[in-house]
Order: structure tokens, then C-alpha cells, then sequence
């Protein structure tokens, strides 16, 4: 029985391959999204933490130094928190764009998908005509041959 070959079987492999790549992308892009968010939440937690050990300690006499020392401290906590809200802004936009690369390699490996289904459909159609077309023509020969007996 003949076997159905789609020419474009490499092309197709390929948009696969290349469709594979870019989910690879999205999922690292994602992973570091995750991470600098779970940075963010950590410095935003001990912020507020550092807040709340200093305003226990606001009361009775007052260390200047060490109020000193904490608000430098919290003012490069708050900075360190700031950029990683810019990077993750900016993370934010690859992540999108990535997004859209998945798509549209996605749209093409699944257009040589239903080529290739199309063109398997018409070739068992075509099969099936010319299996359909010899079954006829042996019922004729079967069928001359009873008469010439």
C-alpha cells in the first residue's frame, strides 16, 4: 500500500523546532518575572519590618545615630526597590513581545498543519477513487468473462 509523504514534512519540523524555542523563551522570561517579583515582595516585607522594630523603638530615649543608620538603610532598601520595579516593568514588555513571537510561530507551524492534513485527505480521497476505480473494473471483466462462458 502506498505511503502518504508531505514534501514540506522538514519545513514543518522546523516551524516545530522553531515554535519550541520560543516557548522556551517565554518560559524564562517568566521564570525571571516570577523571581523579581518574589524579590520585590521580600524587600517590601522587610521594609515594613524595619519600620515597625524602628517605631518600637521610638519610645523613651532616642538614639540619633541609630535613627540615622536606619533611614539610610531603608532609603537603600526602598531604592534597591524601585529598580527592581523598573526591571520588572521591563520585564514585563519582553515578556509580551515573547508572547506574540509564540503566536505567531504557533499560527505558522499550525497552517502547515492543516496543509499538510488537506493535501493527506486529498491523497486518501485519490486513493480511494483510484482502489474504488479498479474494484469497478475488475467487476467488469468478472462480469464479461460470465457472459463469454
Amino acid at each position: 500500500m502506498p505511503r502518504f509523504v508531505f514534501r514540506l514534512q522538514p519545513l514543518l519540523r522546523a516551524r516545530r523546532q522553531t515554535e519550541q524555542g520560543k516557548q522556551r523563551a517565554v518560559a524564562e522570561l517568566e521564570r525571571q518575572r516570577m523571581q523579581i517579583e518574589d524579590n520585590l515582595r521580600n524587600q517590601q516585607e522587610w521594609i515594613a519590618l524595619s519600620k515597625r522594630q524602628m517605631s518600637d523603638r521610638l519610645v523613651g530615649q532616642l538614639d540619633l545615630g541609630e535613627l540615622r543608620d536606619h533611614a539610610g538603610a531603608t532609603l537603600r532598601l526602598m531604592r534597591d526597590a524601585q529598580r527592581m520595579a523598573l526591571e520588572l516593568a521591563g520585564i514585563y514588555k519582553r515578556v509580551e513581545t515573547a508572547r506574540e513571537e509564540l503566536l505567531e510561530a504557533t499560527k505558522q507551524r499550525r497552517a502547515l498543519e492543516l496543509l499538510r492534513d488537506q493535501r493527506f485527505a486529498q491523497w486518501r480521497y485519490e486513493l480511494e477513487h483510484a482502489e474504488s476505480a479498479t474494484l469497478d473494473e475488475l467487476a467488469v471483466i468478472q462480469a464479461a468473462r460470465k457472459d463469454a462462458m
